[in-house]
């Protein structure tokens, strides 16, 4: 299936394009105005059209356009996109508003095109392993979660548009990190409530220090953490349960390996994609076997959807709920 690209920065290069070519796509097109990341497409896939116009972009013949463009894009390349009549996978996050995910949703249920989004952390060695683990009652009934993406960045980064733009054009990081927190934590254990939110700006420019705190319907209470500025940072999963807890400390390597220019050949990693975990009982601590991790299940079920062999991966009520909590994080904060 030939597939555009728009954008060809972090998401596109070095997350979405390597998991289609791995998935068994064609990357025909990418869309960038950028010269060095132009180059860089043709390096990556020399027989693909690169070029800076969306129009052009839209007439290549494809049966799958990819917005992976700054956030401050994805409304306009992905409405343009379903009145073109081409089905949309848009990164994380689909809107900078729940108002804008409805606006391309309402289009895309109107045109009859598909749409889904990228939640690509789903299929992290931890979120799987977590489904496992509760599933099988290692640890009994979960009751709190404590979810974290942490770093040690003082200094802004004002090249990049995550850090340098405002909330309103799509920069920080609860349209950044804290999505991936919430549909995990959502996905794990159901619907909540939000009833808590901490949303600043310490460095001075864009969100970098964000604490929500969910409580689901299941009796599970989460506490999602980003941080661009946490000296110290915390584990990266630690739950709670009434007969242990479950400790992850870091990300598993399907990250690195996109970056370094690996793929998973088939859909199917050929090298460990799993994190480390470990059970604890007070001063008892043994690690566990978790469950590799594999965003290629994402591109293997758009394909199937494509082909009408099976369901979008990411549900356009998942991609609002998520969407809801955040606008509702911000009015908490502000109040």
């Amino acid at each position: 299936m030939r597939v555009g690209i728009a954008g060809y920065g972090l998401a596109g290069r070095s997350f979405h394009a390597p998991l289609l070519k791995g998935c068994g796509f064609e990357v025909a097109t990418v869309l960038t105005g950028n010269s060095t990341r132009a180059r860089q497409a043709k390096e990556d896939f020399p027989l693909t059209k690169v070029v800076d116009s969306l129009d052009v972009f839209l007439k290549e013949d494809l049966d799958l356009v990819v917005v992976a463009s700054a956030n401050m894009a994805h409304a306009e390349q992905s409405l343009a996109a379903i009145k073109a009549g081409i089905p949309v996978v848009v990164d994380k996050p689909m809107g900078r508003s729940v108002q804008e995910s409805e606006l391309i949703i309402h289009a895309a249920q109107k045109a009859g095109v598909p749409v889904t989004s990228f939640f690509n952390r789903l299929w992290d060695s931890d979120a799987l392993t977590i489904k496992k683990i509760v599933a099988n009652g290692l640890i009994g009934k979960p009751f709190r979660l404590d979810s974290r993406f942490e770093r040690f960045r003082p200094q802004l980064n004002l090249a990049s548009w995550r850090e340098s733009e405002s909330a309103e054009n799509g920069g920080g990081l609860l349209l950044d990190l804290q999505t991936h927190l919430l549909s995990t934590a959502i996905d794990w254990f159901g619907p909540a409530k939000l009833a808590y939110a901490n949303v600043r700006s310490i460095r001075g420019d864009s969100e970098d220090d964000v604490v929500l705190n969910l409580v689901h319907d299941s009796g599970v209470d989460s506490y999602l953490a980003v941080s661009a500025i946490a000296g110290s940072p915390g584990p990266r999963i630690r739950l709670l349960g009434t007969d242990g807890a479950l400790i992850v400390e870091d990300l598993d390597p399907q990250e690195a390996l996109l970056r370094a220019g690996e793929f998973p050949e088939g859909g199917t990693w050929s090298v460990p994609t799993s994190s480390k975990a470990y059970i604890q009982r007070g001063d008892t601590r043994e690690e566990i076997q978790t469950v590799p991790g594999n965003y290629g299940h994402f591109y293997l079920a758009v394909r199937d959807a494509l082909e009408g062999k099976g369901q979008w991966p990411i549900s356009t009520e998942q991609i609002l709920v998520v969407s809801r909590i955040i606008d509702e994080a911000r009015e908490i904060s502000a109040r």
